[in-house]
């Protein structure tokens, strides 16, 4: 009996926003990764995203063992762009006295009750 040999698809899909998802889920590959680069194994990545089918997460694993310095790259710049979102964010919304500024807000509407 022989074993017929096919190469599966991979379970990375780009979406709208150029964000990596794995196996059809929500779960950014980033996640992953990082995950695997912490000591995790697929399984605990499976355990703590219940979502992904521990086939695709090995394979996610595979895919960035094979294409380490291209995945890396990716990895920072989505680093920098959340960098930059987070920077814009701050200007936008100052994050100064915002648990103070909520909860005078929750008062005001307590009152107003």
């Amino acid at each position: 009996m022989s074993l017929a040999l096919a190469a599966e698809p991979l379970p990375l899909k780009t979406d709208q926003d150029d964000i990596v998802r794995v196996g059809g889920t929500r779960v950014p590959l980033d996640t992953v990764v990082y995950a695997f680069n912490d000591g995790a194994s697929a399984e605990e990545i499976a355990f703590r995203y219940p979502t992904l089918e521990l086939a695709d997460i090995y394979a996610a694993i595979t895919y960035y063992l094979n294409h380490r310095p291209a995945v890396e790259s990716y990895l920072r710049e989505r680093e920098a762009h959340a960098r930059a979102v987070r920077r814009e964010n701050e200007v936008r919304f100052d994050p100064q006295g915002i648990r103070e500024r909520l909860l005078a807000r929750q008062r005001e509407q307590s009152e107003g009750c």
